[in-house]
C-alpha cells in the first residue's frame, strides 16, 4: 500500500463516479439477475387472465424487480465499504442480509467508522478530520494558532477567537489567502 494516493483526501468521497466505482461486478450482475427474475415471476408464471390489469401487474414488476435489485448493489457497495474502513466483513455483512426490510444497511450506516488516511510525514493512520497527526506533529489541516480551532484555509480571520490567521506560522501550503 502507497502512502500517497493519486488524488486529494477531499476529492476522494466528494464525487459520485468514486461511490458507484464501489460496487463490485458481482453485485451489479446478480442485481441485473434478480430484476429479470421478478419480471418473469410477475409476467410469466402469474396467472393473468385479466388483460385490464396489464399496466398494474407491469408497474408491481417493476416496482419490486428495481427494489430488491437495489438492495442487491447496496449489499454489494457495502461489502467493499466494510473492507475499507477496516470493520469486521462477515459481521456487517450478516447484518445487512440477515436484518429485515433493509435496517441493517440503516444501521451500517449509522454505525460505520470513518475513513482512515495515512499522515504524509509518518504514515500512522489519521481520521480525515485530524488536523495535526498525533504521532509526529504534522499539520494536516490549516488550524488557529490561537485557539487551534480549525478554520478554512481561505479565512483571513479564526471564526472562533478572531485571531489574524495571517500572522501564525502555519507552512505555505496551508497558509490563508489575503491581499
Amino acid at each position: 500500500m502507497t502512502k500517497w494516493n493519486s488524488k486529494p483526501v477531499n476529492e476522494q468521497t466528494a464525487t459520485g463516479e468514486d461511490q458507484l466505482s464501489m460496487i463490485p461486478a458481482w453485485s451489479v450482475v446478480l442485481a441485473i439477475a434478480v430484476f429479470v427474475a421478478f419480471q418473469y415471476l410477475f409476467h410469466g408464471i402469474m396467472p393473468h387472465h385479466r388483460h385490464e390489469l396489464l399496466p398494474m401487474r407491469l408497474l408491481t414488476g417493476y416496482f419490486w424487480g428495481t427494489t430488491f435489485a437495489s438492495y442487491v448493489l447496496l449489499i454489494g457497495y457495502i461489502s467493499r465499504d466494510v473492507k475499507r474502513r477496516r470493520m469486521p466483513a462477515a459481521l456487517w455483512m450478516l447484518v445487512v442480509v440477515v436484518m429485515p426490510g433493509g435496517i441493517g444497511a440503516v444501521v451500517y450506516f449509522l454505525l460505520r467508522q470513518p475513513l482512515l488516511t495515512p499522515c504524509p510525514n509518518c504514515g500512522a493512520e489519521l481520521a480525515q478530520d485530524a488536523h495535526f497527526c498525533p504521532q509526529c506533529q504534522f499539520q494536516m489541516a490549516p488550524a488557529c494558532g490561537k485557539c487551534f480551532h480549525g478554520v478554512q484555509i481561505t479565512d483571513v480571520y479564526c471564526r472562533h477567537c478572531g485571531h489574524d490567521l495571517a500572522e501564525d506560522q502555519a507552512p505555505a501550503r496551508l497558509r490563508v489567502y489575503s491581499d
